[in-house]
């Protein structure tokens, strides 16, 4: 059997002793104030395995990886006619990049980039209330991770509402076209609470596990839904740089501007990586490097 703690202490070590860690996100204060020396690393199993080294008990803004959760609200919601409202295609371009809305009409090309994360909150609401729509989100990455004390840190949402005028303008875009069901506002104000829940490194490992399809991880959507997110995370997880990721780590993951990435081995377990410091493409240097040494060390890869 794989000694998946030794293998996660070494790369603890070489993580610390890394001297480039990267840039924190500048554009959101709260993150921008982050100290870039911390790394943590955790493996949740289903049997209740949980292996960890560096600061995986440390909270931080999970940012961007909660839209893999509102994904699966959207699609329990609306099935397959989701797809009519977003694309499913990797974008090529920036996470907050609008060229792709101006050629196809308003309809982002994937749930992941903000463009396609908020019209995925949009349909997730469902008519509801902003209120009640993040209560139901609470909730149910609560029963993933099969822990209570998982909230949305209301310092960081008021930061993303007060700098997120590009995120407005992809709103609005998309309002034009009649892309929107719910007040812009409304589904921007979820929006910006929705990425500043925070996690731990092993409440985020605890939530993967219903991704992994291993035996006794918590049902909480279908297989087939489960399949396809998991598709969604290999070919979009990580913006302009998921071909990377994928050729480098081979397994589906999602990033974070607050330096996060959850990965699944299906079959297997579920990973989360933290460390503050991102590279060019908006995702977590450390974090990228730390999945690449667990995937050569445990051999753990959807293409082995």
């Amino acid at each position: 059997m794989t000694d998946v703690q030794s293998i996660l202490d070494r790369i603890g070590e070489a993580m610390q002793a890394t001297k480039d860690r990267g840039t924190v996100a500048q554009y959101i204060p709260p993150l921008a104030r982050v100290d870039p020396a911390q790394f943590g690393m955790a493996v949740a199993f289903s049997d209740g395995r949980l292996f960890s080294t560096g600061d995986a008990e440390t909270r931080f803004s999970i940012q961007s990886i909660s839209k893999v959760f509102t994904l699966s609200l959207a699609l329990g919601r609306l099935g397959d006619a989701f797809w009519s409202k977003v694309g499913r295609e990797p974008s090529g371009q920036a996470f907050n990049s609008i060229l792709q809305l101006e050629h196809e009409a308003g309809r982002p090309r994937n749930p992941f980039i903000n463009a396609g994360a908020i019209a995925t909150t949009d349909a997730a609401m469902a008519h509801h209330a902003p209120r009640d729509f993040l209560a139901e989100l609470v909730q149910f990455v609560r029963a993933a991770a099969g822990d209570e004390d998982i909230h949305i840190d209301a310092a960081v949402a008021q930061s993303e509402q007060a700098t997120g005028d590009l995120n407005r303008s992809l709103a609005y875009f998309m309002a034009s076209h009649q892309r929107l069901q719910n007040p812009v506002e409304q589904v921007l104000g979820a929006y910006f609470h929705q990425c500043a829940l925070s996690m731990t490194c092993v409440q985020l490992a605890r939530a993967g596990l219903m991704l992994t399809g291993a035996p006794g991880a918590p049902r909480l959507m279908s297989p087939a839904r489960r399949t396809r997110i998991n598709a969604l995370m290999m070919l979009c997880g990580h913006y302009d740089a998921s071909g990377d990721f994928a050729f480098r780590v081979g397994l589906p993951g999602k990033s974070g501007v607050g330096g996060g990435i959850l990965i699944v081995a299906p079959g297997k377990a579920s990973i989360a990586v933290w460390s503050p410091g991102l590279n060019a493409q908006g995702n977590s240097k450390l974090g990228t490097e730390a999945a690449e040494m667990f995937a050569q060390a445990t051999g753990w890869s959807v293409f082995s």
